[in-house]
């Protein structure tokens, strides 16, 4: 037999192997289905997206069960007198969804400082730094190397110097070019350790991107929220003035965000770091009820995207959502339409102007058509590029993170979101969003919905892409 022969058997077998596997995963007949036409249709093609894009890696673990639980049961030591037994009753359910699904405990007794601008988030975030006794937990999607970033850069490397221990964890794909940048650190001890090193930039691996921003300084500080380290969030870019959300937190439920760091690195590095040196005794720092969040592509539930979801089905009154990609999945947009088709006020904000991910903007637009016809009003902010991801809903819950309202926040990105319930603070948040509205233009729903044939064609294949970007 021609060798050609024997290379069709071999690429038939791992065809038909392949589609087998997708069946056996029991996941969504749809997404099943596209799968096994494109690999029966465009054989060579189908494969290599398959490769890509297609592996689930929802049945993997980033850590072995005894390191997860030795590492919870130091973030219980450390809350365990905070611990909230009695969450607000219109909250339980989500209280408990968050803490099973995803073992966030609820923790009161935190103090939460809410950034609405880089400087002044900047300005704290290098005086804690500064103030570091025994580690610092640096962690966020991009930290570039530019006038902005090389003020951390240089806090980072001093006080690694004096004998502080400092971890720096980065998306190695985010960041390809800067590898300069953190050998500088390196060289001075910092230590730097990729989430997933990038050794072909086109494999399956780099489709799964750590898109975490967590900060633990000593663990009694943390910083989390949607902001990144680069010059052009204090101005000037090409997309204007970058209008984000971040929040500095104190208080005993750092333990969480402490555990969420320390997950990763053991991922990224095979180093357990479980000593209780990581984990104090913080006393209480303020009056706030709060869970933090992590969610990724590994482990069987998306816990992000299921809060969010619980949140948008137990509101009555309002929902206003900030989000820079919106690119939601069915059940995203079901739950939407179902809130406002309830008379529940559904209020959406996306940037005007994308930034440089034109096709997930483009995307994005199809799906505004599919909740204003349900009475979701959307809101375009007009001055700059709108990076918050935040959500407030009836004066009572708010989630501030790293999360979008995109399949790739929800399916195969790494995110952490704090779930927070104070009335206060959802009071200050739902002002924010009111301010924020006077910058925007509000999207007629019949014009937009009468928008030409092209515009609405180009949408929709943008929207086919989206989810793979």
């Amino acid at each position: 037999m021609p060798f050609s022969f024997w290379l069709n058997i071999i690429f038939i077998v791992i065809l038909v192997s392949i589609i087998l596997m997708e069946v056996a995963e029991n996941g969504h007949p749809i997404r099943t289905l596209a799968w096994i036409l494109l690999l029966i249709f465009l054989p060579v093609v189908g494969l290599v997206l398959y490769f890509f894009f297609g592996r689930d890696r929802k049945n993997r673990r980033m850590v072995n069960t005894e390191d997860m639980n030795r590492l919870l049961a130091r973030t219980e030591e450390a809350v365990q007198e905070h611990v909230c037994t009695e969450p607000p009753a219109e909250r339980r359910n989500l209280v408990t969804l968050l803490q099973t699904a995803g073992n966030a405990l609820p923790v009161a007794g935190n103090d939460v400082r809410v950034y609405t601008d880089f400087p002044s988030m900047y300005a704290d975030l290098l005086a804690d730094l500064e103030s570091a006794q025994h580690h610092i937990h640096f962690q966020f999607f991009k930290f570039e190397d530019d006038e902005t970033g090389r003020k951390a850069e240089e806090i980072l490397a001093r006080k690694s110097e004096e004998g502080v221990e400092v971890r720096l964890q980065i998306d190695d794909l985010a960041n390809l070019t800067r590898h300069r940048f953190y050998r500088r650190m390196a060289e001075r001890g910092v230590q730097v350790r990729p989430f997933y090193r990038v050794r072909l930039l086109l494999s399956s691996e780099t489709n799964y991107r750590n898109h975490r921003k967590n900060v633990v300084i000593d663990g009694r500080v943390g910083y989390t929220g949607g902001m990144n380290i680069a010059k052009r969030y204090a101005g000037g870019g090409k997309s204007g003035t970058w209008r984000d959300t971040h929040i500095r937190v104190a208080g005993p439920v750092v333990a969480e965000m402490q555990t969420a760091f320390l997950v990763d690195w053991k991922f990224s590095t095979k180093q357990l770091l479980d000593d209780p040196v990581y984990y104090p005794r913080v006393p209480a720092a303020g009056p706030l009820t709060m869970q933090v969040a992590t969610s990724g592509p590994m482990g069987e539930y998306r816990v992000i995207m299921q809060g969010l979801l619980r949140m948008l089905s137990e509101s009555r009154e309002y929902v206003y959502i900030q989000t820079p990609y919106f690119v939601p999945n069915e059940a995203m947009v079901t739950a939407l339409r179902n809130a406002a088709l309830s008379g529940v006020d559904v209020r959406l904000m996306l940037p005007r102007r994308g930034d440089v991910n034109f096709i997930v903007t483009l995307a994005g637009r199809s799906y505004v058509s599919d909740v204003v016809s349900a009475g979701v009003k959307v809101y375009l902010y007009e001055p700059g590029f709108l990076h918050a991801k935040t959500i407030v809903a009836d004066d009572g819950v708010v989630s501030i993170g790293s999360a979008n309202l995109d399949i790739r926040s929800f399916e195969q990105d790494f995110e952490i979101n704090a779930f927070i319930y104070d009335r206060t603070l959802a009071r200050k948040m739902r002002a924010q969003f009111l301010e924020d509205q006077h910058a925007c233009q509000i999207v007629d729903a019949a014009v937009w919905l009468s928008r030409p044939a092209t515009v609405r064609f180009w949408e929709s294949v943008a929207r086919l892409f989206s989810p793979l970007l």
